[in-house]
């Protein structure tokens, strides 16, 4: 009986070091940039209530400044610019929702004009956001 040595090409290994490199440099970029992801301008939201509506995260921002100027993300814009590239958007996905976010200095008048216009568009899913806490 002959025993058979068994051999291995050495171009068959996987070597581990090289991807648990990519990996770790990966990791750090997505912990770097994850912050800078959340789009939008500065304001300061009402507070209400202690408890948080739980919802998409993945929501169109809409922002309402202390002046009444109009913001889709960061881009300014008026009213019905924001509802058309709203209703565009929604061609794309139908289970869009949207998130508005109005300073605690910008009139009821405005928050509720972008709002009114969403509603009138065919909008179902629009929420108010505000800040949790005393």
């Amino acid at each position: 009986m002959s025993r058979r040595r068994k051999t291995t090409d050495p171009n068959s290994l996987i070597v581990m070091t090289p991807m648990i490199d990519v990996m770790t440099v990966l990791l750090a970029v997505f912990v770097v940039t994850a912050p800078m992801l959340t789009s939008g301008i500065d304001l300061d939201l009402p507070k209400a209530g202690n408890s948080a509506i739980t919802g998409d995260d993945h929501a169109l921002q809409i922002s309402v400044d202390a002046s009444g100027r109009y913001y889709l993300g960061e881009t300014q814009m008026t009213r019905e610019e924001i509802v058309t590239k709203a209703t565009a958007m929604r061609g794309e996905n139908p289970k869009l929702v949207i998130m508005i976010n109005g300073d605690k200095g910008a009139s009821y008048g405005a928050v509720m004009g972008v709002m009114g216009g969403l509603k009138d568009a065919g909008f179902q899913k629009v929420g108010l956001r505000t800040k949790i806490g005393d």
